[in-house]
């Protein structure tokens, strides 16, 4: 079996979401690079939410253990962030003050909402992130990520033709005459969010939706998702894996059991154990 992710998350400690198809690290909570271990020299774009410490501190290690172990340490590394993000400016600057003789080009990109943030262009093969904001706290910019495919069907006038037929008019127009491009999205992560909108999340193949409650009654605050929200929002939504991430660790003891009870159809629910390594 091949594994497309590896995640930790805590909420609190840290979080982070390894998407190896794409060498793609979502956020870089504490102990990311121990976790990941020699996969760490894999990550080619590190793509961060928001600037709490908890998302982010643990680009540090990532730096150091790529720039002074026996890894490919002249592979580069970008890391893109919310454009205004001030916490994660700071940081970066510290980042780079700190490892000054650095033996791999580092990059830190501020990207804006809709942007597109292209992993593969090749004409054939389209494939690009796409940040949009989230609403976590007035302080900050904080943004989701949606990974796009661009993809070919046939046009609707011919959807219903005999295979032959079908044949005969791609010799006679061409694939471009047949066929119109569309996009998919085939994975969608939230960050700390209260709670995504549902165009964000209609239609993606994988979502990572953060779940810090299980009851909306626990929150203080609005500024982060409770289990029967996800699942409401859900609901409807053509969503075919939802992966629940950030849980309290408060809920550990009656987690699995509480999850195990969500029934969605057509949708496949799991859960990043707060205690666990996540591999799917």
């Amino acid at each position: 079996m091949i594994l497309n992710f590896i995640a930790f998350s805590k909420a609190l400690y840290s979080t982070w979401i390894y998407y190896s198809p794409e060498r793609i690290l979502f956020d870089a909570g504490e102990g990311v690079a121990t976790m990941l271990s020699n996969k760490i020299y894999a990550v080619k774009h590190v793509f961060l939410t928001h600037g709490h410490v908890d998302h982010i501190a643990g680009l540090w290690s990532i730096i150091n253990t790529r720039n002074n172990a026996m890894g490919d340490r002249e592979k580069p590394l970008t890391v893109y962030y919310p454009e205004g993000n001030r916490g994660i400016e700071m940081y970066a600057d510290f980042l780079k003050r700190s490892n000054s003789e650095l033996r791999f080009e580092l990059k830190f990109v501020p990207v804006k909402h809709g942007e597109k943030i292209f992993l593969r262009n090749s004409g054939s093969f389209v494939r690009y992130v796409q940040p949009f904001a989230v609403n976590h706290t007035y302080s900050e910019v904080s943004f989701g990520y949606h990974v796009i495919d661009v993809r070919k069907r046939l046009k609707e006038e011919y959807k219903n033709l005999p295979t032959q037929v079908i044949s005969k008019l791609a010799r006679e127009l061409g694939s471009d005459g047949i066929t119109e491009s569309y996009e998919k999205k085939i994975l969608t992560v939230s960050g700390d969010t209260i709670l995504l909108k549902k165009e964000d999340v209609m239609d993606t193949e994988i979502l990572f939706h953060e779940c810090t409650f299980m009851k909306k009654e626990d929150r203080k605050f609005n500024n982060h998702a409770s289990l029967d929200e996800v699942i409401e929002l859900v609901k409807d939504s053509n969503v075919k894996t939802l992966v629940l991430y950030h849980i309290s660790s408060r809920y550990v003891r009656g987690l699995e059991r509480a999850i195990k009870k969500i029934n969605i159809p057509n949708t496949n629910i799991m859960f990043v154990h707060p205690e666990k390594i996540f591999e799917f």
